[in-house]
C-alpha cells in the first residue's frame, strides 16, 4: 500500500521561498512518475511540476523558473522548492505518484504567500 505525505506548507510574503516535502511510504520502485499538483479555491486542480522516472521533467509554464522539482531515492522523497513566491500561487499542494496505471495522491499541504 503506498501512502504519501506531504509537509512544508504555509504562510509565505510575495517574494518568499518555501519548499514542499512528499514522503512516499511502501513499494514504488516501479513508479511512471511523481509529481505537484496545486487547487485554488474555485478552480480546478492543474499540474505544477512532474519528474518522469527516465529523469526528465515538466513545468507548467506559470512556474517555470521558480519551482524545481526533485527527488531523494534514498528517502523515497520528493520535493518542491518554490522560489520568488506570488499572491497567485496561493493554492492547496497535492503529491501524486503515478504507478502500474494508477494515481495516488497525498493529503494536500496548504501554501499561502500573502503580505
Amino acid at each position: 500500500q503506498v501512502q504519501l505525505v506531504e509537509s512544508g506548507g504555509g504562510l509565505v510574503q510575495p517574494g518568499g521561498s518555501l519548499r514542499l516535502s512528499c514522503a512516499a511510504s511502501g513499494s514504488i520502485f516501479s513508479f511512471n512518475s511523481m509529481g505537484w499538483y496545486r487547487q485554488a479555491p474555485g478552480k480546478q486542480r492543474e499540474l505544477v511540476a512532474v519528474l518522469h522516472k527516465v529523469g526528465f521533467t515538466n513545468y507548467a509554464d506559470v512556474v517555470k523558473g521558480r519551482f524545481i522539482i526533485s527527488r531523494d531515492n534514498a528517502k523515497s522523497t520528493m520535493y518542491l522548492q518554490m522560489n520568488s513566491l506570488k499572491p497567485e500561487d496561493t493554492a492547496v499542494y497535492y503529491c501524486n505518484l503515478n504507478m502500474n496505471g494508477y494515481d495516488y495522491w497525498g493529503q494536500g499541504t496548504q501554501v499561502t504567500v500573502s503580505s
